[in-house]
């Protein structure tokens, strides 16, 4: 890579040494850091501001004004101390135009430090009109005529804190940290590219992003650190890409159309042309010399089960074995059964591995994987238990995945030899997101619905309401509806939650539905109970199910038209889609209502959204507005570093930036090996943690 620039030095001892060794940190702050989440230099100068706060006016005592918060300065004129309840230190400033009264809370050592005739910087907000008092927020003691303050008289960071630890604490560290170790922060990226894109240098950044001259400055700094996060995001997800385009699984797929087309003509209905086309894509994939790597999104009902079935028949037609994993065990029987239906009677064989079954039953199915007796393996986290083997592991399909870490999906693609890998999931993602999570992958998308789906009308109501909810419940079911009944989401324990399901029934049966038959759903039922649950409200004999979000995924009820979701405001909107998703299976038109407390701004956003539309897409992309990304599909199901500084909503363009500038260096330099970017493959090494073999041999 041709180059004008100097090769930059290695990336600092420094700057990578443990946080503990910083001036004014030691073991215990370091304890108390490490609950930040930082664990060196480098964690401590990107742990960025929460906010700042622009205390450089100094006013005059006499400016002060009530309610607000204002920097002054003044010379210590008196001294007291109360001590009965809640310790108070306070001191009298004064300056040329009066006398200001100072209150601390808590915090005995001031006695120590502060003494009649210290000259103090003070901010803080103003609580008496007629006698001035301030509740002292921040506060420097001035030992000369030095005019760089750090806590006051200047552009103040306000860090996010933790026990032992506050932001003044943590301003202190930092200044320390930048004293000792900022000349010592690498350059990572080409000057070119930094100019390109007008960023600052990284050094100049870490400064400026801990303490700005001006809020603009800040901004700056901020971006140009930000930048460098989604630079090594996409440098690592296309190295990722371009290993996995570099592998030969060793076998080809010799299947041809007319097998294809054997599986599509016993099918009871016609492909959407979504489907098609995304089988198309996924054929495509099977025949090549490389892998399959593909996620395949779809919405709630748009048919990834029969893609899913094709994929698989065709890996078991080639001469394969396949394997699908599923986050429940709920979800895996349903697909079990729907795959056993539908790929049995075309001589697939198919068995659940499930930590329900007898050992016998186990033992039988594992030698059939082992001597390639058997088909398709499908299972939750059993299929990657050890004496899991399989004869040719040719296909890997797994279902709602970002629920299953990466060592999980490594441990399964480990079974077999460079196997394809389909992974979905029926959780709609953002274009921001799939670019950054899902770089290394080929994306398809189920973007139409099967025929003949009625609509769904979806209501909320306060709980207030549930009686008449209930009664119009009722009425439905006697007229021969069926319907759901969602409990409320305790997610401090399983326990509790079956516990309230089980209550919530009983009550439902005692007070509400007499004499109408209730099932109960939940995550503790054996296997073999779940199932007789689910036939028995498949075939009529249940017409009201009360379930836990054990339904969110794989229940298939046509007939099934109404939902109640007790408590809705406790659910994501990704929950509340998924879980709507189990009615409007059929023809009819289905109901469901939201029975919620909207008295906070989330929960009425979340509600007006549900009621507002039924795309995925859409609800997805409020869901990452409310939430942000890393509550949604964090960052380490995928194997990808945390983003300390970037947002992936704010920074949506700089994303597709770094991008283009990622895909720009690995085509000019596909192994990153110019000693010129030396430092910056290294820190892509250093944050992808040795994932990828693509940067371990570089």
């Amino acid at each position: 890579m041709a180059t004008t620039r100097t090769s930059r030095p290695s990336r600092s001892a420094l700057f990578l040494a443990p946080v503990q060794y910083v001036k004014g940190v030691g073991p215990t702050r370091a304890e108390q850091l490490a609950r930040l989440g930082i664990a060196t230099v480098e964690d401590l100068f990107y742990h960025r501001p929460r906010r700042y706060e622009d205390r450089r006016r100094l006013a005059t005592i006499a400016q002060l004004r009530f309610g607000q918060k204002q920097s002054t300065q003044g010379t210590v004129v008196a001294l007291s101390e109360r001590r009965h309840g809640t310790y108070q230190f306070h001191a009298a400033i004064s300056d040329e135009t009066g006398v200001l009264q100072c209150t601390w809370y808590g915090q005995r050592y001031l006695r120590q430090v502060i003494r009649r005739g210290t000259r103090l910087i003070v901010f803080g907000r103003i609580e008496r009109r007629d006698t001035l008092i301030m509740i002292v927020e921040d506060f420097e003691i001035l030992t000369g005529d030095e005019e760089d303050t750090l806590h006051t008289g200047r552009i103040v960071p306000v860090h996010r804190g933790t026990d032992g630890l506050s932001p003044r604490v943590l301003r202190t560290i930092m200044h320390q940290a930048l004293a000792a170790c900022a000349d010592d922060v690498p350059e990572i990226i080409p000057d070119e590219m930094r100019r390109r894109n007008g960023l600052l240098e990284r050094r100049r950044a870490v400064r400026q992003l801990h303490f700005p001259s001006t809020l603009a400055e800040a901004d700056a700094a901020r971006r140009r650190l930000a930048f460098d996060e989604l630079l090594m995001l996409q440098l690592g997800v296309l190295m990722r890409r371009q290993e996995l385009e570099q592998i030969d699984k060793g076998y080809r797929y010799a299947v041809g159309d007319a097998t294809f087309h054997d599986f599509l003509a016993r099918l009871p209905f016609s492909l959407t042309g979504a489907q098609r086309r995304v089988l198309d894509e996924i054929v495509r994939d099977l025949r090549r010399s490389s892998p399959m790597n593909r996620l395949l999104q779809g919405d709630v009902g748009s048919g990834k089960t029969i893609v899913a079935a094709a994929a698989l028949y065709l890996a078991v037609r080639g001469g394969h074995q396949g394997a699908l994993m599923a986050p429940t065990e709920i979800l895996a029987e349903q697909h079990y059964l729907t795959f056993r239906r539908m790929l049995g009677p075309l001589g697939i064989s198919i068995a659940l591995v499930s930590g329900g079954r007898s050992k016998r039953d186990r033992d039988q199915i594992r030698d059939a994987l082992r001597t390639g007796a058997l088909d398709i393996a499908i299972g939750t986290h059993a299929l990657i238990e050890t004496g899991i083997e399989f004869k040719h592991l040719g296909l890997i399909v797994v279902d709602e995945q970002h629920k299953f870490g990466v060592a999980q999906r490594a441990l399964l693609r480990q079974k077999g030899f460079h196997p394809d890998v389909l992974v979905m999931t029926a959780t709609p993602i953002p274009r921001t997101l799939t670019m950054t999570l899902y770089g290394d992958l080929d994306v398809s998308v189920l973007d139409e619905m099967p025929p003949g789906r009625g609509a769904v009308r979806t209501f909320v109501r306060g709980p207030e309401k549930r009686p008449d909810v209930y009664a119009w419940v009722l009425e439905r079911v006697r007229e021969g509806q069926q319907a759901y009944i969602v409990c409320p989401l305790i997610e401090e324990s399983e326990k509790l939650q079956v516990e309230a399901a089980v209550a919530l029934a009983d009550r439902l049966r005692r007070d509400v539905f007499a004499d109408v038959p209730v099932g109960l759903l939940h995550g503790r039922l054996r296997p073999d109970e779940k199932d007789a649950v689910m036939e028995q409200f498949r075939r009529g004999d249940l017409r009201v199910l009360v379930a836990t979000s054990v339904i969110e995924v794989g229940i298939d009820v046509p007939q099934a038209t109404i939902m109640v979701i007790e408590d809705a405001e406790r659910f994501g909107l990704a929950q509340l889609h998924q879980m709507r998703g189990r009615i409007g299976r059929g023809e009819q038109t289905s109901y469901c209502v939201l029975l919620a407390s909207t008295s906070t701004e989330a929960s009425r956003r979340r509600m007006d959204t549900m009621v507002a539309t039924r795309d995925g897409f859409a609800i997805a992309q409020a869901d990452l507005d409310l939430r942000g990304p890393g509550e949604i599909l964090g960052t380490r199901q995928h194997g990808l570093p945390d983003l300390r500084v970037a947002d992936l909503i704010e920074d949506l363009p700089m994303l597709e930036t770094a991008r283009h500038e990622a895909a720009r260096l690995l085509q000019q330099d596909p192994a990153l090996s110019d000693a010129d970017l030396e430092p910056l493959r290294d820190e892509v090494r250093a944050k992808f943690d040795g994932r990828m073999a693509a940067l371990s041999a570089g």
